[in-house]
């Protein structure tokens, strides 16, 4: 058991994620919801383990694209949402901070 800052007592419910999944998928419209969302989350993927990889904060990659934490923050935000989608240059900013190269592919 684990306390939380009031002193009381709790047990975390564990998750898994991927049998939580597959239960998902069963539901009418979701595996059709995820499948739309796919090229999104695969972009936000790789620019996350982009920055990952390079050993890179938020603010460090922020300065080596000549922006604000905020910025690349809202960045990461924005594949996330339909509420903007960043440019190529963008994006290409980004890999260059990380130390990578941006390549764009059509399968």
């Amino acid at each position: 058991m684990k306390t939380d800052a009031w002193g009381e007592k709790y047990k975390p419910v564990p998750l898994n994620l991927k049998k939580e999944l597959a239960r998902a998928m069963r539901r009418p419209g979701f595996k059709a919801a995820w499948d739309a969302l796919e090229e999104q989350y695969a972009t936000l993927d790789a620019l996350l383990d982009a920055r990952k990889q390079s050993g890179l904060t938020q603010e460090q990659v922020a300065a080596r694209m000549g922006t604000t934490k905020s910025a690349v923050s809202r960045l990461e935000a924005s594949l996330r949402s339909d509420k903007g989608s960043p440019s190529f240059a963008t994006l290409r900013k980004c890999a260059h901070a990380c130390g990578k190269r941006l390549i764009v592919r059509m399968v």
